[in-house]
C-alpha cells in the first residue's frame, strides 16, 4: 500500500486516524503517489483548537517579526522552487516549466505579505472636532480557513495563507484530495522558516471536511477556489454561519481579435492560452472571438493548435500534460461529443489523442469548434479542457455585448493595434480582469484577483489590498483628553463638538 500522506496539525506532521483514504496518481501514468486520508471530525477540531491557541500569542506578535517570517519563507520558497515543481509536476502532470510558473506566482503572493507593515497602516485625522482626533487600526480576525482546488496546487495555497498569517490570524488549510503533495511541502518549507506552533494546520479530505470547516463556530473567514455549484455552497454555508467568505469560481473567457491586431502573436497568445496546464485554469482563454476581416485568420489558428500536443512532465516537445483524472478527461470529452451533436463544426478533434509510451495518461488533444452559438451547451458551460470555441462578428459592438451578456466576468482580453477600440473595450466590458494585448491577465500580487458576477462571490478579492482587508477588521478611536477648560454642560446631540 503506498503510504498515507500526513496531515499538519498542532505543529506536527501526523498520520491520520481516519479509515478513509483515496490514492494520489500520477495523471500521465495512473501510478499510485500516495493515499490521503480524510480527516476525522476530532481531528479537524483539534486542528481549528490548535490555531485557536496560537492566534492569542500570534495577534500579538510584532508585524516586523511577522514580516521577517515571510522573508524567510519566500526564501525557501525560491531556494527549493525546482524541487517543489517537480513535485507538482508529478502529481498534477504538468510540464515542469508550467509547474515552475505554478510555484513562481504563489512566491510572487509571498514576497508581498513581507510588506505587511506598509499595508497594515491605518489612519489617522487630528481635531476632527475640538481637541477630539480619530485613528483607525486594522486588526486581525482571529482562525481563518482555506479550500484550494486541484489545478494549482502551490499558486493558490501559497495566495492565502501568508497574507493570512501575516495579517496576525492563524490559517487552517484544506488543500485539493487529487494533489496534497505539493501543499505539505509547503507546510514543511513553512516550518523551516520558523512558523510557531499551530499558526497553520493542514488538514485533508472532501466535501464532508469542508462543511465541517465552513460550519465550525471558531473560524472567522473562508478562502475558497472552485467550481460555480461548490463556491456557491461554500458562499452560502459561510455566510449562514456568520463567517467572511470569498469563493472564487469558474470563468467563460473571451479573447477578441481584431482585424487590425497582430496576426502571428495574436495565434501565438491564443493557441497558449487556450492550451496551456492543459486548459485546467479559470483564466485560460475558452472562446475566441473574431471581429471583421480577421475571421479569415481561423484556417491559421486551427494549422496552429494542431502542431502543440500534451506529453508527460519531463518531454521537452510537451506543450501542456494530461488532464488531472480520467473523469476529468470523460467530462470534455463528453463535452466535445455534445458540441459536434448540437451543431458546432469540429475543425480540429483532440478525442483520439495518444502518447507514445503513455497509453494511461488522461490525454486530450488540442481541439477547435467553430460555428458556435451562444446557446449550445459547450458555450454555456465551463469546459476546463484544450477545447477553443470560434465565434464570428462583424463588429466590436457585438463582441462586448456577447461578452457582457454571459454569466460569467472572470478575465477577457482583446488583441488591437488601435488605441481607441482598446479604450472602449476596457471601459464597456464588464468583466473584472482585462487584458489588452494580454492573453490571460492575472494580476500581479500588489493588485487583486478581481473576477465579477458569477466567477466570484463574496466582497474582498484574493491577494492585494483587498486581501487584507478581507483577513482583518478596522477599529477606528475617536478620543479626547481634558485640560483645564471649564466644563460646558451635557452635549445632548449626536454632534461631536
Amino acid at each position: 500500500m503506498a503510504a498515507l500522506v500526513k496531515m499538519f496539525i498542532g505543529g506536527e506532521f501526523v498520520d491520520s486516524a481516519s479509515n478513509e483514504s483515496i490514492p494520489v496518481t500520477n495523471p500521465a501514468t495512473q501510478a499510485v503517489l500516495g493515499e490521503v486520508p480524510f480527516a476525522t471530525g476530532a481531528e479537524i477540531d483539534r486542528a481549528v483548537a490548535s490555531a485557536q491557541a496560537a492566534f492569542q500569542t500570534w495577534r500579538e506578535t510584532p508585524i516586523p517579526e511577522r514580516a521577517r517570517l515571510m522573508l524567510k519563507y519566500q526564501d525557501l520558497l525560491k531556494r527549493y522552487q525546482d524541487d517543489i515543481a517537480k513535485g507538482l509536476a508529478l502529481e498534477t502532470g504538468k510540464t515542469f516549466a508550467d509547474a515552475q510558473g505554478d510555484v513562481w506566482r504563489g512566491i510572487e503572493v509571498v514576497e508581498h505579505a513581507c510588506n505587511v507593515a506598509t499595508l497594515m497602516m491605518g489612519e489617522t485625522v487630528e481635531n476632527v472636532a475640538r481637541r477630539i482626533d480619530t485613528q483607525s487600526y486594522l486588526q486581525p480576525l482571529g482562525v481563518c480557513a482555506g479550500i484550494t482546488p486541484f489545478n494549482f496546487p502551490a499558486m493558490i495555497p501559497l495566495w492565502m495563507f501568508p497574507m493570512a498569517i501575516a495579517c496576525g490570524n492563524t490559517f487552517v488549510l484544506k488543500p485539493s484530495e487529487q494533489d496534497p503533495m505539493t501543499p505539505m511541502r509547503l507546510a514543511e518549507l513553512f516550518v523551516e522558516a520558523g512558523a510557531p506552533q499551530g499558526v497553520l494546520q493542514v488538514v485533508h479530505g472532501g466535501k464532508q471536511q469542508v462543511d465541517a470547516l465552513l460550519t465550525h463556530p471558531d473560524i472567522k473567514a473562508v478562502s475558497f477556489v472552485g467550481s460555480v455549484p461548490v463556491a456557491e455552497h461554500v458562499y452560502r454555508t459561510s455566510t449562514a454561519n456568520l463567517k467572511r467568505v470569498q469563493a472564487l469560481a469558474g470563468a467563460k473567457n473571451h479573447m477578441v481579435i481584431m482585424p487590425d491586431a497582430p496576426k502571428a502573436q495574436t495565434i501565438d497568445s491564443l493557441v497558449g492560452a487556450a492550451c496551456g496546464a492543459a486548459g485546467q485554469r479559470c483564466m485560460a482563454i475558452s472562446v475566441a472571438v473574431f471581429v471583421g476581416a480577421a475571421k479569415a485568420w481561423i484556417p491559421d489558428l486551427a494549422q496552429a493548435m494542431s502542431k502543440v500536443a500534451p506529453g508527460p512532465w519531463d518531454s521537452k516537445d510537451a506543450a501542456y500534460g494530461p488532464q488531472i483524472s480520467p473523469q476529468a478527461r470523460n467530462r470534455i470529452l463528453d463535452f466535445i461529443a455534445k458540441g459536434k451533436e448540437e451543431g458546432a463544426a469540429c475543425l480540429l478533434d483532440g478525442s483520439d489523442c495518444r502518447v507514445a509510451g503513455y497509453p494511461n495518461g488522461n490525454w486530450v488533444g488540442p481541439t477547435l469548434f467553430g460555428g458556435v452559438r451562444t446557446d449550445m451547451t459547450i458555450y454555456r458551460e465551463e469546459i476546463f479542457g484544450p477545447v477553443l470555441l470560434v465565434l464570428e462578428v462583424d463588429e466590436l459592438d457585438q463582441a462586448i455585448a456577447t461578452i457582457n451578456a454571459n454569466p460569467y466576468g472572470n478575465g477577457t482580453s482583446i488583441f488591437t493595434s488601435s488605441g481607441g477600440a482598446a479604450r472602449r473595450f476596457q471601459h464597456e466590458v464588464e468583466v473584472g480582469q482585462v487584458g489588452i494585448n494580454v492573453p490571460i491577465p492575472v494580476p500581479l500580487p500588489f493588485f487583486s484577483f478581481t473576477g465579477w458576477r458569477r466567477s466570484f462571490f463574496g466582497d474582498q478579492h484574493a491577494y492585494g489590498k483587498q486581501a487584507v482587508r478581507f483577513y482583518t477588521e478596522t477599529k477606528t478611536i475617536t478620543s479626547r483628553w481634558f485640560d483645564d477648560v471649564a466644563a460646558t454642560g451635557p452635549n445632548m446631540t449626536i454632534r461631536l463638538q
